[in-house]
């Protein structure tokens, strides 16, 4: 991907909000809050994979080729 995806300015200035809050933590809080964004990180990509594979009916293909296989 050659071409960067800018952020919009309601974006940038969520952005900058967010930096404000982070600032004001304790090192302990903001560890614990990393480990929180990187859960919901991994489950936002998850959640995306599955409905992808419905949209494009990946899960059914391949439930079809497991029971053909058996």
């Amino acid at each position: 991907m050659a071409q960067t995806i800018e952020l919009t300015l309601e974006q940038e200035f969520s952005l900058r909000n967010f930096a404000d809050q982070v600032q004001q933590m304790s090192r302990e809080q903001a560890q614990e809050f990393l480990l929180v964004q990187y859960k919901h990180m991994m489950i936002q990509e998850t959640t995306y994979q599955e409905l992808l594979k419905k949209d494009w009916k990946l899960d059914r293909d391949f439930d079809s080729l497991k029971t053909k296989n058996q």
